[in-house]
């Protein structure tokens, strides 16, 4: 076959690629993008610790702290959604956005920090103790 009648066919003869949907589907349990509730979160960093990837900044100043993540570095592993106790984190159950640009999905959020809550003791009536009389000959 002749090259160019090869070519002339490949330019005029059409598109032969089958066009790929526009989301692919996902599993059932399928772990994307980490979601952040700054009204739950209360500062103490463990996500970022838990964060093997390091998406997850966090920067504590005097009575306030950022936290800061970037979905192009992270694995979606779910070790900091798991970590959280107070359960500020979440991820979302679908693919993560197409980006072109580092740093382009990153987000930042400056939170004042929240006093931490201690829990009310009851108090308890006074429990009188008897006195212990020493017995003669006995080691006490």
């Amino acid at each position: 076959m002749n090259i160019l009648t090869m070519m002339w066919k490949n330019l005029w003869g059409g598109s032969r690629t089958t066009l790929f949907p526009a989301r692919p589907k996902v599993s059932e349990h399928y772990r994307g993008l980490v979601r952040f509730d700054p009204a739950l979160c209360s500062g103490c960093a463990i996500c970022k610790m838990r964060c093997t990837a390091r998406a997850i900044e966090f920067k504590g100043g005097k009575g306030e702290f950022t936290w800061s993540y970037d979905p192009g570095q992270c694995t979606f592993c779910g070790r900091c959604v798991e970590g959280c106790k107070e359960h500020a984190l979440s991820q979302d159950s679908e693919c993560p956005p197409i980006y072109l640009t580092i740093g382009e999905l990153k987000k930042s959020y400056t939170l004042k920090r929240k006093p931490p809550v201690k829990p009310a003791v009851a108090a308890a009536p006074p429990v009188a103790v008897p006195a212990v009389e020493p017995v003669p000959g006995g080691t006490q």
